[in-house]
């Protein structure tokens, strides 16, 4: 490196690289460190390329790796860092695009040989390295100051004190990814970290106080969205489109971090990159989500999980309560119009399940907002494509309605929200329907998209539970909802004589030879009429609480009557077949009365008299229990309370 570009190819012979890991102390004061830092790199734009990158320099590191106890070179590089940030604040007043640009080239270096240490070596050794100082071989400082934490300190007040303007931005996303760097210990260790550095600096000590400043400025980094500066901007070659090297780094490394938070996705696709339209917002969001899921101390909560839980919105004047730590206030609006325009990346949807599950302010506040289709519709559209979403992108936004539906409120507000022309809906063009409605016909789709592809008994649980938390508050249910509601029902049924039918050919089959070990039928048999109870339980709910709100769904419950003949008699289904057979019998007497050829506008007509007529007590309130694994959760069924099944929270 040095004052003239770099290329990768050319690093393994760069001879201020070769000076840095070599034999030779170098003194933070040396002028050599001016030289160094005074390069240009062309970002790699591809993975191949960060891979030549990280072969290149290979050598070069493992060399450092080797000298750094007698030289402390790694030290020194720190401390020109740190000493240089004291006065970035200033520079970037002062428009001094060349001390800004050698300090990111700084922490440039400071990541890369980061990355390594921490694949190569355990946590110890890594904070050995950070003590070696110039003295007798493998000698360190156990009274010095401890620079890894004063690097992490550093990093912090970089990202929250510094001005964002276009000259400090990109060393913004530097600092922000080399947070996600220096937190990539665990993808490494098997076991889930508990004493781990990050334990030890982030959550106590000097690093402690940033942290609600910190998480409040990552939320405004997401929240702003703010574009790379042009290019001319800065003294720096601008990076190409990937927000700069470190970028492609730290965004590899959050990856796997991802994976390991979201608990993998065991099957499913790689989630596509999207363009990204600000590297730093989305780095931001990395770097906020992992802090958030770190795990607690021993001794001691994770603080930024605490400050995520508590803050507020900025109208709100109310006090935080003084057994509160780390409280902020944020702008809900803006954080809210943010959540909803981002839907399209996974980690977006992760920190929206977050603060819907963890922050009861935020919660309350998007339930009472009137335009809540801006953020259902962006969730629904991500079930709707779900061949196209890894798995746990897909049971994040099913959460997420679970988490929403447990609210009557928003129960009845959506099937008062009418939609005009859904496009990305292709089955069948929507010119007009209720938010509800087009909720029902989504999730509907999600469950006949794994009966026929993933079959995870888990997201069929999950799917009818969001179906079951509505089906009291069910209102004007458009025709097409009604009866894809009806249909499901009825592909159900047919599995289940399938499977009953291949239950009865094979023990016949056993009769004759007994050596051929016989398929499980009774699981899968005991596993679609667990299904099917939930249809009926939904179906049931429906009637029992809204019936006169409902008369296309009496309507198809009429029109493919025959499908809940064989239920009526059935050991697991008499009990809850009851209002459904009533609803039935009540309404096809009051057809077979009006007479033969009936249009479908004087059916309905007759429903809606029908339903003036029959009287609400002969409709029984009906009391289920769900299983939930090997447990069993009694609910009640009530027009006070719509949460027949209990949401199961996968994450």
């Amino acid at each position: 490196m040095g004052s003239n570009s770099s290329r990768i190819s050319d690093l393994p012979k760069n001879e201020y690289l070769k000076k840095l890991s070599g034999t030779q102390s170098v003194s933070e004061n040396d002028p050599f460190w001016n030289q160094l830092l005074s390069f240009s790199f062309p970002a790699p734009t591809s993975s191949s390329e960060l891979k030549l990158l990280e072969e290149a320099t290979v050598s070069v590191c493992r060399s450092l790796v080797e000298n750094n106890p007698r030289t402390g070179n790694l030290g020194a590089l720190i401390k020109v860092f740190i000493s240089r940030t004291k006065e970035l604040k200033l520079s970037a007043e002062c428009q001094n695009h060349i001390f800004i640009w050698q300090t990111h080239n700084a922490l440039f270096i400071i990541c890369c040989l980061l990355k390594v240490f921490i694949c190569e070596m355990s946590e110890e050794e890594l904070q050995l390295h950070f003590t070696y100082e110039e003295k007798s071989p493998g000698t360190y400082g156990c009274d010095s100051e401890d620079l890894l934490e004063e690097l992490l300190c550093c990093l912090m007040q970089l990202i929250t004190d510094v001005p964002l303007l276009d000259i400090t931005y990109e060393i913004s996303v530097e600092a922000v990814s080399t947070m996600v760097v220096f937190l990539s210990c665990q993808l490494f260790h098997k076991e889930v970290l508990r004493q781990s550095i990050s334990h030890k600096y982030l959550m106590r000590g000097r690093c402690l106080p940033y942290t609600s400043k910190l998480v409040k400025t990552l939320l405004y980094n997401f929240i702003r969205q703010e574009k790379p500066p042009p290019p001319g901007a800065h003294v720096f070659p601008q990076q190409s489109d990937g927000g700069g090297l470190l970028y492609g780094l730290a965004s590899g490394v959050a990856t796997g971090l991802w994976t390991v938070f979201t608990l993998g996705g065991v099957g499913s696709k790689a989630a596509a990159t999207p363009e990204l339209s600000s590297p730093l917002a989305n780095q931001s969001l990395l770097l906020l989500l992992v802090l958030a899921n770190l795990t607690d101390a021993a001794d001691a909560p994770n603080p930024y999980k605490q400050a995520i839980m508590s803050f507020k919105n900025t109208q709100d004047s109310s006090p935080f309560p003084s057994s509160i730590p780390h409280a902020f206030q944020i702008n809900f609006n803006s954080l809210y119009t943010a959540l909803c325009e981002q839907q399209t990346s996974d980690q977006a949807t992760l920190l929206l399940y977050t603060l819907l599950h963890q922050n009861g302010n935020i919660r309350t506040y998007m339930l009472a907002r009137t335009d809540m289709e801006n953020l259902v519709l962006p969730i629904l559209e991500i079930l709707y494509h779900v061949e196209e979403r890894n798995s746990h992108h897909v049971y994040m936004a099913l959460i997420i309605l679970l988490i929403l539906t447990e609210d009557d409120g928003f129960n009845r507000s959506i099937h008062e929200v009418i939609l005009k022309n859904i496009t990305w809906y292709s089955e069948r063009v929507l010119t007009e329907i209720s938010l509800g409605s087009l909720l029902i016909l989504v999730v509907i789709r999600t469950i006949q998209y794994n009966m026929t592809r993933t079959r995870d008994k888990y997201l069929h649980t999950n799917c009818l539970a969001a179906l079951a938390n509505m089906s009291a508050q069910f209102r004007s249910l458009h025709q097409y909802a009604a009866q894809r509601i009806i249909s499901l029902f009825s592909l159900l049924s047919k599995k289940h004589n399938k499977v009953l039918e291949q239950a009865t050919q094979s023990l016949r089959g056993s009769l004759s030879s007994s050596d051929v070990p016989l398929p499980d039928y009774a699981q899968d048999l005991n596993v679609i009429e667990e299904v099917i109870r939930m249809m009926l339980e939904i179906i049931n709910s429906c009637l029992t609480n809204s019936l006169h709100h409902n008369p296309n769904l009496v309507y198809a419950l009429l029109y493919k009557r025959d499908l809940f003949e064989q239920f009526r008699t059935h050991p697991s289904f008499q009990d809850i077949m009851q209002n459904i057979d009533l609803v039935i019998t009540f309404f096809s007497s009051r057809l077979l009365q009006a007479g033969a050829e009936l249009s479908v506008e004087r059916v309905l007509e007759i429903i809606k008299q029908g339903v003036v007529a029959l009287p609400k007590d002969r409709l029984k309130i009906h009391r289920t229990v769900m299983k939930k694994g090997s447990k069993s959760f009694p609910q009640e069924n009530s027009q006070r309370r719509t949460n027949i099944f209990t949401p199961l929270h996968v994450l």
